[in-house]
């Protein structure tokens, strides 16, 4: 049953990476919303002894974020592992500019502080132009304590604004973004925590990145400003790689990853790898029932496509996907390109499934909308994949990027997790019996003609709207689908990939 879902090795495209086609005998545990997560990481690294190996990369870093609400912050708590002789390195994006409203500031204090406690963190640069490292993950591994490994691997950054609770009212920490989300922006996000022999397929995906030897950036500039500010250009090697956790449980995993073309390459992707772009379009021809989306862009007609082949081939299938209301972009020039991009999705979609498409987007108890971050895709509660990566051209070509495709022919896990964000959605302890897609058009329907009457009488159960894309005018899509193209979705496919339309 696995190689019916997952890629085979050849099917994955890259013969020059070291990690398998996928691996048997894993758990896999959803951690829902930043509170949930950031205590658990907390708690695993707390376990850790002199000796044992801390790897984690990041797009992201903000070393004040609390891991709890009276408890240390993530940097402190990497630091604390480094001082007491846990090999802590990092690999965390260098990111553009704050001006662009990036975090290269953030970054960069992140990676010195846990340098100067003695672990290492490189600002890794080795992207495409205008691309960035989005992989999130953080591996823990204990010689002679196997038991204790683990990985964790989602959507998750270690930073700012991320450590919501599932009642959404915002981290306290809260980073800044459109108003619309108010001052403390409600934040919806999943992560994995992994035992048993995917473990060490993540971290031989983050040794892949550390033993490149090129450069950390091309940019002169970055080079200069590393010499002067005696920044760590020249990373010590890796001690070597332990055997892999014995198995833990009873899933098959499949990572999939995103390496963009560039010239020079990767060594361990040295034409690119797609198996993100891949993945998702084997598993979603299978579909037949259901296909369960949280993204947080739901962008590209290239994208989209994948979703509406199997919506016109199959005429029982229904897609359902929770989106954020906005743009996290204040500015025209950030929001309207993105919503420029979502429109023409959509209507890709609406044309292919008619009133089999339904599209939400949720807000908490307060009338605030909840921005949607998760990266979760639940294909007929079967095969269910959580990462880094989003429902875009960027990420399925342009981006780094990391995702774990969960096999389950039980069917347990899948619908478990895909229930669970249901439950969290609709505010009920159990769901009602019926079509999920019918029982959120109802909900969200009840919510909606709540707020259209003026919010009269109790507010219904439920978090959900029926999401609404505003319309771009035309004048403005004339600018808006240019900015799309070359900075909020470019295509990081080699020239005869384009030509083929293929990944």
């Amino acid at each position: 049953m696995s190689q019916d879902w997952f890629l085979t090795d050849e099917e994955r495209g890259n013969p020059h990476t070291r990690i398998t086609a996928w691996t048997d005998g894993n758990a896999v545990r959803p951690l829902i919303d930043g509170k949930e997560y950031f205590a658990e990481l907390y708690a695993a690294i707390e376990r850790m002894e002199r000796g044992d190996l801390l790897l984690f990369t990041d797009w992201r870093g903000d070393a004040s974020q609390k891991v709890s609400r009276n408890g240390p912050s993530i940097g402190e708590v990497l630091c604390d592992a480094a001082r007491r002789g846990v090999r802590v390195k990092g690999l965390i994006w260098r990111s553009h500019w704050n001006a662009l409203q990036f975090s290269a500031a953030e970054n960069r204090r992140f990676a010195r502080k846990i340098e100067a406690a003695g672990g290492e963190c490189l600002r890794d640069m080795r992207v495409r132009v205008g691309g960035s490292h989005h992989q999130k993950l953080v591996v823990l591994r204990h010689p002679g304590r196997p038991e204790l490994d683990r990985a964790y691997v989602g959507g998750i950054d270690l930073c700012h604004g991320r450590r919501d609770t599932t009642a959404h009212e915002g981290d306290p920490q809260a980073i800044e973004i459109t108003p619309k989300y108010g001052k403390r922006p409600p934040w919806h996000d999943v992560q994995l925590e992994l035992r048993g022999p995917v473990v060490g397929q993540v971290e031989t995906t983050f040794r892949e990145r550390w033993e490149d030897p090129s450069a950390l950036s091309r940019n002169p500039l970055h080079w200069f400003q590393g010499k002067v500010e005696d920044e760590n250009l020249d990373p010590d090697r890796l001690p070597p790689q332990l055997p892999d956790p014995a198995p833990a449980g009873e899933l098959s995993v499949q990572l999939l990853r995103t390496y963009p073309y560039r010239r020079g390459g990767y060594p361990f992707a040295p034409d690119g790898e797609f198996s993100v772009a891949r993945g998702y379009r084997k598993a979603v021809r299978k579909a037949r029932r259901l296909i369960y989306l949280e993204d947080q862009y739901l962008w590209s007609p290239k994208v989209a496509g994948c979703f509406a082949d199997a919506l016109r081939e199959n005429p029982g299938l229904h897609l359902v996907a929770v989106v954020p209301r906005h743009p996290d972009r204040p500015d025209k020039i950030g929001s309207m390109p993105q919503l420029y991009g979502r429109e023409r999705a959509l209507s890709i979609l609406r044309e292919a499934g008619g009133d089999r498409l339904h599209v939400f987007s949720p807000e908490n108890a307060a009338g605030v909308p909840i921005y949607v971050h998760a990266k979760v895709c639940v294909v007929d509660d079967t095969w269910v994949t959580t990462g880094s990566d989003n429902v875009s051209l960027r990420s399925w070509t342009h981006d780094s990027e990391l995702t774990c495709a969960v096999l389950d022919p039980s069917g347990n896990y899948a619908r478990g997790l895909r229930e669970r964000l249901c439950k969290e959605h609709l505010e009920l302890d159990e769901l009602p019996d019926g079509p999920i897609e019918e029982i959120f058009d109802a909900s969200a329907k009840a919510l909606q003609a709540w707020h259209d009457s003026g919010r009269i009488g109790p507010r219904p159960p439920g978090r959900l709207l029926p999401y609404r894309p505003p319309r771009v005018p035309p004048r403005t899509a004339t600018w808006a689908r240019v900015v799309y193209n070359t900075l909020h979705d470019p295509d990081g496919r080699p020239r005869q990939l384009r030509r083929e339309g293929a990944f």
